[in-house]
């Protein structure tokens, strides 16, 4: 039974009203959709998990779905205390970062409207020296919580900032219910050249034919970090528009605590299912989703939990893999876990992958296994050709930056290719 209602936020999708989001006095979560949403054959459901009804979801969904939306682990424990509310309440932290988050959502106080004012004035950037010092503040201040009416938040446990890229190439905060085209990402002191991994293994992802994000490594007063493109947004006659996201974990309905497989998240088998159930073209991007799995294993980035893969909703409507993100050859830190976030098969580290995996890959997937090794073999093979071709990094990293990434993916991707000759 639902007990009072406490406080409600209004779900916006884009710049309609789509439901509210409510706590009751126990602490509870529960959305609803309006009727005028339900009514409308357009309006699409707000998540995979989240298909349109008429009854309200409880608080494990609105966990799941909203709250995956939210900062985890260390930013999200720093934002609440900078906040003064719980870390365990996601309804206090959507009130207050709720404005840009991943998709074309936003969470509003009954009665507020979105802020339009940004359509007819330019951001201002920020000074290379404002945008290091801003780095200083991150740690303690992530997403700028309750700083100058910023409402902002990005899901993940590693420290970022959604802004706004202007036509000349600055940096800027974005203002009250401004959507961000960009995200950068501080390079953390205990993972030198973070940076410049990540961005060279998204080159290599796009290079070897991979839909994956555009990242580019640069650096404010000597302090490096990745500015991202955001890919769930578009640009319309010169207004940014968002478009609608969520993460695996998202749409199936696991809360993000809950992220790993070997925690009971989600599986290949669950993802692959997940997309012949929700994509418009499902054989399409089942195989979009293999290739991507395959690269993982390949350049060794063990971290590639189910939040760090999406359905996308494009302009036209279709639903599809989004592109690959939050790529990066974790095995070249040894403090990291070497534990696959997702097994390969039984294989549960990068070292156990073997050509037994390929056939129990396979049958995950649903596809055939000379299929996905052939797959591999390709993959391997290309991986290697373009990082002896080299692999142009956008920002230009120095080379003692990328050169030991890139010899370190040559030689896993020449392991696999052995691996693949054993019978």
């Amino acid at each position: 039974m639902m007990l009072p209602v406490l406080d409600t936020l209004v779900v916006w999708w884009g710049e309609r009203q789509a439901g509210e989001l409510s706590i009751d006095k126990g602490g509870a979560m529960h959305f609803v959709y309006l009727p005028e949403w339900l009514a409308d054959d357009k309006a699409p459901a707000l998540s995979h998990a989240m298909p349109k009804q008429e009854g309200p979801f409880g608080d494990h969904a609105c966990k799941a779905v909203f709250g995956g939306l939210l900062p985890e682990e260390g930013q999200r424990t720093a934002i609440a205390r900078a906040l003064g509310v719980s870390p365990d309440n996601p309804f206090r932290l959507l009130e207050a970062l709720g404005g840009d988050v991943a998709g074309t959502l936003a969470f509003l106080p009954e009665g507020e409207e979105l802020f339009q004012a940004y359509s007819t004035t330019a951001p201002e950037p920020l000074l290379e020296g404002e945008l290091a010092e801003l780095f200083d503040r991150l740690p303690s201040v992530p997403m700028l919580a309750g700083e100058g009416g910023a409402r902002l938040s990005l899901a993940g446990a590693q420290s970022k900032l959604p802004v706004v890229l202007t036509a000349e190439g600055g940096i800027a905060i974005p203002r009250p219910g401004e959507p961000s085209t960009h995200l950068i990402k501080p390079e953390p002191d205990r993972f030198p050249y973070l940076a410049a991994n990540e961005a060279f293994c998204l080159a290599l992802a796009r290079a070897v034919g991979i839909d994956a994000a555009h990242a580019e490594w640069r650096t404010a007063a000597g302090k490096p970090f990745l500015l991202v493109e955001r890919y769930d947004r578009i640009s319309v006659e010169g207004k940014t528009h968002r478009l609608h996201q969520e993460d695996f974990a998202q749409a199936l309905g696991v809360p993000s605590n809950r992220k790993y497989a070997a925690e009971g998240g989600p599986t290949f088998r669950d993802s692959f299912a997940l997309l012949r159930s929700a994509a418009t073209r499902p054989a399409r991007e089942v195989l979009k989703l293999a290739d991507a799995a395959i690269f993982n294993l390949i350049i060794g980035n063990a971290d590639a939990h189910a939040k760090n893969y999406s359905l996308l909703r494009l302009e036209n409507g279709e639903v599809a893999l989004a592109p690959l993100y939050d790529v990066v050859a974790t095995h070249m830190w040894k403090q990291l876990s070497p534990k696959l976030a997702m097994r390969f098969g039984r294989a549960a580290t990068v070292e156990e992958f073997d050509i037994g995996n390929v056939a129990r890959f396979a049958e995950e997937a649903g596809l055939g296994a000379p299929f996905i090794r052939r797959r591999l073999a390709d993959l391997t093979e290309a991986v290697r050709a373009e990082i002896e071709k080299g692999v142009q990094v956008p920002g230009n990293p120095a080379e003692e930056m990328v050169a030991p990434v890139a010899e370190a993916l040559s030689a896993r991707a020449s392991i696999v290719a052995l691996k693949l000759l054993e019978t």
